[in-house]
C-alpha cells in the first residue's frame, strides 16, 4: 500500500491498520557489492551515501531530486492528461544514465509493474513516483488482509457469503456455482478483467500480468535493512528481495525471519529447481541464504492488469452494464489499490445517487 494514495486516504483508518513502512530508496546488489540509497529529505543521515554511491552518476541524482520536486508540485490530473509514452522511453528522455536505470529504475519499477521491459505507461511511472515521494511504502501490522477486513467490518455474517463461484448474472439474479441462486436490486461485479468480461457479457482489455513470489524461513536476522533489495546483476532470476519481519516483526515467529523474493517476469512459472536456483543467487550476497527454509511459491496468473495505456477518471456511465448491474476494478483506470477502490466508490455512489 503506498499511503500517499488519495483513495485509500479517504476510505481507510490508518492507524487502526498500524501501518508499517518501509525506509524509501532501495538497497542496490551489484554482483559483487551492496550499496544503500535513500531519500536524503526525509532520511538526512544518507545524503553522503545516496550522492557517493558508486549507483549512477552525480547527475542522475540531481536529476532523481528535480524529478521529486516537480512531480510533487504537479497535480494528478495534470499527470494523466499528459501524452503517452514508455517508462523506458520516458527515462531515456529524462536524461538519466543507462547505467541508472538498470540499477536502479529496471529492477525497483519491474517489481511494481511486473514487466521488465519498463513498457508500462509513462503516466503511470509519474502517479507511482509521485505517490512514493508523497508517502511511504506500507504493510498493516499483520498483513494486507487487514485492509480488505477492515472494509469489510460493517457487514454481518449473513452480508458477507464467501467460498461461492458466481457462473452467471441475468438480470438481477447471480447464480453460484453451488446452486444457490441470489437476488438483488443492484449488482456491482467486482472482480478481475477476466472474470467481468464473462459475466458482465460486454468486452473490456483482459490483457495482464502474473507474478511469481517465494517465501523463505530464517533462523536468525539476516539484515537490519527495512529497503527494498534490488538485483542489478543481468541474466539472473531474482527481480527484488523484502526482509518483511524487518517491516512488521509481527510477520514471523520471535527469532525468525520472513524472507519475500519476487522473480523477474521472463521467469517460467514451471521452472524446475526454482528455490535452489534462488537461494544460490541470493547467497551471492547473503550466504547464509543457502540455509533458508522454502515455506511457499505463490504463482499469481492475474496479478495486474496491463498498463500500457492508463487513465484515473471514469464515469458512472461508463461502468454501468444495465440498470441494475456496473463493473468496478482497477483494471479500469490503472493497476492499483488506489484505482480498485476508487471505482467501486464511483459504482457505489452512483447506485446510491439513483444515476
Amino acid at each position: 500500500l503506498l499511503t500517499a494514495y488519495p483513495e485509500s486516504k479517504r476510505l481507510l483508518d490508518y492507524k487502526r491498520l498500524n501501518l508499517q513502512t518501509f525506509s524509501p530508496g532501495a538497497t542496490i546488489l551489484n554482483k559483487s557489492s551492496i550499496h544503500n540509497i535513500g531519500d536524503p529529505f526525509r532520511e538526512p543521515f544518507m545524503l553522503f551515501k545516496t550522492v557517493f554511491s558508486p549507483v549512477g552518476t552525480f547527475t542522475d541524482k540531481i536529476k532523481l531530486l528535480a524529478l521529486k520536486l516537480r512531480l510533487s508540485a504537479t497535480s494528478m490530473d495534470s499527470i494523466f492528461a499528459k501524452e503517452e509514452t514508455t517508462t523506458a522511453k520516458y527515462l531515456q528522455q529524462a536524461g538519466f544514465s543507462q547505467k541508472f536505470i538498470a540499477q536502479f529504475f529496471r529492477p525497483f519499477f519491474a517489481g511494481i509493474y511486473l514487466e521488465d521491459d519498463l513498457t508500462t505507461s509513462s503516466r503511470m511511472f509519474e502517479f507511482l513516483f509521485k505517490m512514493f515521494g508523497e508517502g511511504y511504502a506500507a504493510v498493516p501490522a499483520k498483513g494486507m488482509g487487514m485492509i480488505s477486513q477492515q472494509l469489510a467490518e460493517t457487514l454481518t455474517k449473513n452480508d458477507l457469503i464467501l467460498n461461492e463461484e458466481v457462473t452467471k448474472i441475468e438480470g438481477n439474479k447471480v447464480y453460484g456455482k453451488s446452486g444457490t441462486v441470489y437476488t438483488a436490486k443492484k449488482i456491482i461485479i467486482a472482480t478481475n478483467a477476466l472474470q467481468a468480461s464473462k459475466l458482465a457479457q460486454k468486452p473490456v482489455n483482459t490483457a495482464h500480468k502474473s507474478a511469481l513470489t517465494l517465501y523463505f524461513s530464517a533462523n536468525a536476522k539476516t539484515t537490519k535493512t527495512k529497503r527494498i533489495a534490488l538485483n542489478t546483476v543481468e541474466n539472473t532470476i531474482v527481480n527484488n528481495i523484502a526482509f518483511m519481519d524487518h517491516i512488521s516483526p509481527l510477520y514471523a515467529p520471535k527469532g525468525k525471519s520472513l524472507i519475500a523474493i519476487s522473480l523477474k517476469a521472463s521467469v517460467a512459472h514451471d521452472t524446475i529447481n526454482l528455490e535452489q536456483m534462488v537461494l544460490k543467487e541470493v547467497s551471492n550476497w547473503y550466504p547464509e541464504a543457502i540455509n533458508w527454509e522454502h515455506l511457499k511459491t505463490y504463482k499469481i496468473a492475474y496479478a495486474l492488469p496491463n498498463d500500457a495505456q492508463v487513465v484515473n477518471e471514469v464515469s458512472a456511465d461508463a461502468i454501468k452494464i444495465n440498470s441494475n448491474c456496473w463493473v468496478c476494478g482497477d483494471y479500469i483506470l490503472n493497476g492499483s489499490i488506489n484505482a480498485a477502490m476508487k471505482t467501486g466508490r464511483i459504482a457505489a455512489e452512483a447506485i446510491l445517487t439513483g444515476q
